[in-house]
């Protein structure tokens, strides 16, 4: 595929002003991330390219080796936006053919499962893998003329000389670690929006939770100041897909938990959802704004597994993928202004997640949908693209969120409190209550020190229900260049042993779900972090968790990371 870039890139010419020449490709409209969000966003462009008889390039870059294997996501599908984008996808085959049969709810304590009161509505939705879903929106959006290119990383934002975005490149390949050019070494690529008078640039950055070049731009720009204003929050969420005994199997049975193992300080809940072929979703979500630095929450989730009412489910069963993946849920008051000087933020970047429904594809996919619209009229009726910002306030998307926006930071008081304020914002005010609760501290400053807290000793491993983390990263299929530069890195290099581990206990040791982060004594006998950087699942909790803020997530060579296919 890099050779089928680099043709189409030949005869555009070469950009300078780099450590080496870069070829520069031309589009109206560049699209970063493959999932949800960016896929509708060009499907729908092309749509409405055809319907005004007209055309625009656009091209969607993807990180993942192939279209979806970055994708994961718990997912009960909402198929409201995919009803407008694609309204006759039921007459298709798609992957989205496994309806909600059953709903349940329930709570945890350590030996029991307590059945309550689902406060989910899913009729009418479906169990789905979205690393599928995206796979068929892909080649949907081919079929309308999109150019879609997975394997490169776009990992830098091209600016004018009026600081007006005008596309994205992708990181060099063939680099060394010590930063020398390898045999296959080969310079990245420049993908730029065409310039139109009175129009400007587009690039669509649909990166997915805690996008690299959507947070610079948030940043950079004060793209949450001037939308609502308070900082996101975020959860890991940890999976694995079984395939489970015949008579266990009820395909579209959904099961959600609370409680155990999470203490009554620690927002968080589990999933258990039954798709097709036997195969069983079963994940773990946890809030990162716990306090005990000692919690490991893939220990957490192995843990959950062993819970007599979830054993029962899984005996006989084998893994057949794992996966982690932090999602947002700030909510409404977190939403930032998404519109930048050339361009705009879409989906799971920008964070639409419905928190109390514990679903974003729906809120992603409809963003995308209107940045669309508004892209497409400002290079093609000469408006702006402040038109994203305004009907998005116009849309479900919005009246969904704002009806929302109470539950999580409900849980800020606790869980007992959580649950009766969630359930009197759902009872009584019907989301509609007078007030709007604002979230705590950054999920970093939630950390406490070690001091305050014991270690916490896990269950080992049973090898059947439980499992040591190179096996589940054996699973996820996750892989990575071993000889190029560090795609995490630290802002400041003595923080870990001058700050981490004396006062934290080391706690990116225990955060990290892949084990990338390890302290290892030296031939001083001083503890040192190591830094397994192949492990790598891109799941960001890294780079939102660390309570210093000093390790910064950025892609690698394009191609690294997960391969999933269930997911």
């Amino acid at each position: 595929m890099q050779r089928v870039l680099r043709a189409a890139a030949a005869g555009i010419g070469h950009a300078s002003g780099h450590r080496a020449p870069r070829e520069a490709m031309s589009y109206d409209v560049v699209v970063v991330g493959a999932g949800p969000a960016g896929l509708a966003a060009a499907i729908r462009l092309k749509q409405l390219c055809r319907d005004a008889d007209t055309d625009l390039s656009v091209c969607v870059l993807e990180k993942g080796s192939e279209v979806g294997a970055h994708v994961l996501s718990g997912n009960v599908f909402e198929p409201r936006a995919l009803d407008e984008l694609i309204p006759k996808w039921r007459q298709e085959d798609t992957p989205i053919r496994v309806p909600v049969s059953s709903d349940k709810f329930w709570l945890l304590t350590k030996n029991k499962a307590w059945t309550l009161p689902s406060p989910f509505d899913n009729k009418g939705n479906y169990v789905i893998s979205l690393s599928q879903m995206v796979r068929w929106m892909a080649s949907k959006a081919e079929e309308l003329g999109v150019e879609v290119y997975p394997g490169f990383a776009a990992s830098e934002i091209l600016y004018d000389e009026n600081q007006i975005v005008t596309g994205v490149a992708t990181n060099d390949v063939g680099i060394a670690k010590d930063g020398s050019k390898r045999e296959t070494f080969q310079p990245g690529v420049e993908l730029r929006g065409d310039y139109l008078e009175n129009a400007g640039r587009m690039t669509l950055l649909a990166e997915g939770c805690r996008g690299s070049l959507s947070e610079k731009i948030i940043r950079n720009h004060k793209l949450r100041e001037s939308g609502q204003g308070q900082h996101q929050t975020y959860a890991l969420g940890i999976k694995e897909v079984w395939e489970i005994e015949e008579g266990k199997h009820k395909p579209g049975s959904v099961i959600h938990t609370v409680g155990w193992p999470l203490d009554s300080k620690t927002y968080g809940g589990s999933f258990m959802y039954h798709l097709d072929d036997r195969q069983l979703a079963i994940g773990l979500v946890v809030a990162l704004n716990y306090q005990n630095p000692f919690m490991s929450p893939y220990d957490e989730f192995q843990k959950f597994k062993q819970h007599p009412a979830v054993r029962t489910i899984l005996d006989g069963g084998t893994v057949l993928q794992y996966g982690a993946r932090t999602l947002n849920e700030g909510g409404f008051q977190s939403i930032p202004n998404p519109v930048f000087p050339g361009g705009a933020i879409i989906g799971c970047s920008a964070g639409f997640l419905n928190v109390p429904k514990i679903k974003g594809t729906h809120t992603a996919m409809k963003s995308g949908m209107l940045a669309a619209e508004a892209t497409f009229k400002t290079l093609v009726e000469g408006s702006s693209m402040e038109l994203y910002w305004e009907n998005l306030k116009k849309s479900w998307i919005w009246e969904e969120l704002y009806i929302a926006r109470n539950y999580r930071p409900a849980f800020e008081y606790g869980f007992i409190p959580g649950i009766a304020l969630s359930a009197l914002e759902r009872y009584v005010f019907k989301g509609k209550s007078p007030f709007t609760l604002k979230h705590g501290i950054p999920d970093h400053e939630a950390t406490d020190m070690a001091s305050l807290h014991s270690p916490i000793q896990y269950p080992k491993p049973d090898g059947q229900i439980s499992f040591d983390v190179p096996t589940s990263l054996y699973r996820s299929s996750t892989n990575h260049e071993h000889d190029q530069p560090p795609h995490l890195r630290l802002r400041d290099p003595t923080v870990p042993e001058r700050v981490n581990l004396p006062l934290y206990a080391g706690p990116e040791s225990r955060y990290c779900p892949a084990r990338v982060y390890e302290y290892v004594t030296d031939e001083k006998g001083d503890q040192k972090l190591h830094i397994n950087a192949q492990n790598c699942l891109h799941c960001k909790a890294c780079d939102i968790k660390d309570p210093k803020q000093n390790i910064e997530w950025t892609v690698p060579e394009g191609g690294g990371g997960p391969g999933y296919t269930v997911m």
